[in-house]
C-alpha cells in the first residue's frame, strides 16, 4: 500500500500568527518576522505528528492510494478522514494500462472516523490479476486553519510550542506525545487508520 500526498499545505494556511500569540511573542520590533521560517517549520513538523497520531487530514490536500486489490467485495474503509470527494478509480493491469472506473460505479459513504468507498451495484469492479488499484481523493476538515477542530488546532500548537521549546535538543523528534496534546487528541484516535506510515510514498 502506497498513499502519497499529491498536493501540500499552502503557507497562507498556517497558523503562524495564531503560534506567535501562544508562544507570547512580541509585536512591533524591528526584526519582527524574523522567525516565521522557524515557526512555519514547527507548525508543519506538529501538524505531520498530530495528523499520524490520529488518522485525520487537518488541512485539505489531494491524496493517491495505490495497493494491490480491493479489501472487500462491496465496500473498503479509507486510509484518512475525512474524505470530502473521490476524483478517480483506476485498475492498473501488469502492462500499466489504465482504466478508469466510472463515478456511476462507486459512492463515497462520509464519515469523520472511517469513510468507505461503496460500490453502487452488486460489488466492487475486479482489479486484473497481478494489476493494482489507484485512488485519488481529496481529504481533510477543510482548506483554512479555521476549519480544523477546536482540539485538533489547540493540540497542533501545543506540540509546536514543545518543538520550539527543545528546538535545540534531540527530543523533537522523539515520538513522544506531550501529555496536554495526548488529552487533546484522544477522542480521535478511536479508530486509527495509521496515516502516515507511508505518507512518503514508501510501501
Amino acid at each position: 500500500m502506497i498513499l502519497t500526498e499529491l498536493t501540500s499545505v499552502p503557507a497562507a494556511a498556517l497558523p503562524v500568527t495564531e503560534f506567535k500569540s501562544h508562544l507570547r511573542m512580541g509585536t512591533g520590533f524591528a526584526d519582527e518576522g524574523a522567525e516565521d521560517g522557524l515557526l512555519e517549520s514547527l507548525l508543519r513538523a506538529s501538524l505531520a505528528a498530530v495528523e499520524a497520531w490520529t488518522g485525520k487530514v487537518l488541512l485539505e490536500r489531494d491524496f493517491r492510494w495505490v495497493l494491490a486489490g480491493w479489501r472487500g467485495a462491496d465496500a473498503m474503509a479509507l486510509p484518512v478522514a475525512p474524505v470530502r470527494r473521490i476524483s478517480a478509480v483506476k485498475t492498473v493491469d501488469l502492462l500499466d494500462w489504465e482504466n478508469f472506473v466510472p463515478t456511476s460505479a462507486y459512492r463515497l459513504e462520509e464519515d469523520t472516523h472511517r469513510p468507505h468507498i461503496r460500490a453502487s451495484g452488486g460489488s466492487l469492479p475486479q482489479v486484473p490479476k497481478g494489476g493494482k488499484l489507484v485512488i485519488e481523493f481529496d481529504a481533510g476538515f477543510g482548506p483554512v486553519w479555521a476549519d480544523v477542530p477546536a482540539d485538533l488546532a489547540q493540540a497542533v500548537l501545543l506540540l509546536a510550542g514543545h518543538y520550539y521549546e527543545y528546538r535545540h535538543e534531540a527530543r523533537q523528534g522523539d515520538g513522544v506525545i506531550p501529555y496536554g496534546v495526548s488529552a487533546l487528541i484522544e477522542r480521535w484516535r478511536s479508530v486509527r487508520m495509521g496515516f502516515g506510515a507511508d505518507r512518503g510514498g514508501r510501501a
